[in-house]
């Protein structure tokens, strides 16, 4: 099973990078990000309040969850623009940092991999945790300016402040959650994107890999 794990925080260009790189090797892609905001938009719309543990864990255990690229798919509903909308974003650290959330969806994740032979998979904790012993594992980052900028273009219906605003809650959240924080990764190589194409990133990753393809 080939895995190349790519970890970092929001706007360094994970999903961007990840997708393009399976795509350059011919592997699937997974965006792991994607599936903590579809449990974040199914517990907002069972109007429930995502502080609640073990509430919000079980919602997880019982949920119908399908990522497919670009495409998520909660309990039968094309939720793929939902989630990337201001009421999930500003939720969504709060579910991420549920231990019971965490665990039922690295199993998933895992489940994933074995399914499908592995592949390039992006999150905030791939190589830290759920596939320590990946093929590669890889940290992007970018500068705080950058990273807002790209999260703006995304959500235009914040203004930049906002969005720079909530880039540093949830790097604050991520990085000083219990369980399994944003990290580098035993071994993992960091590429900075800031002043970086997606495709010079991918070919420098490329050229990481043990056996290029």
């Amino acid at each position: 099973m080939r895995v190349i794990a790519i970890d970092g925080p929001a706007g360094s260009g994970k999903s961007t990078v990840a997708r393009a790189l399976a795509s350059r090797l011919g592997l699937d892609y997974l965006d792991t990000g994607a599936m903590y905001r579809g449990v974040t938009f199914a517990v907002l719309r069972r109007q429930m309040d995502p502080d609640e543990e073990e509430p919000v864990a079980a919602v997880a255990r019982d949920l119908e969850l399908e990522v497919v690229d670009a495409q998520v798919t909660v309990d039968g509903v094309d939720a793929s623009l939902e989630i990337r909308g201001p009421e999930v974003t500003s939720a969504v650290s709060v579910v991420a940092a549920n231990p019971g959330v965490r665990a039922e969806l690295r199993r998933r994740q895992r489940e994933w991999a074995d399914a499908h032979g592995g592949g390039v998979i992006e999150g905030r904790d791939i190589g830290s945790v759920v596939f320590p012993e990946a093929e590669l594992k890889v940290y992007l980052t970018a500068s705080e300016d950058v990273r807002a900028q790209r999260r703006h273009r995304e959500a235009a219906e914040l203004d930049y402040e906002e969005t720079r605003a909530l880039i540093a809650d949830r790097d604050a959240l991520d990085s000083s959650r219990t369980d399994s924080p944003l990290r580098e990764a035993d071994g993992a190589i960091t590429v900075d994107t800031t002043d970086l194409g997606v495709d010079q990133i991918v070919d420098r990753i490329v050229a990481l890999l043990p056996d290029p393809a």
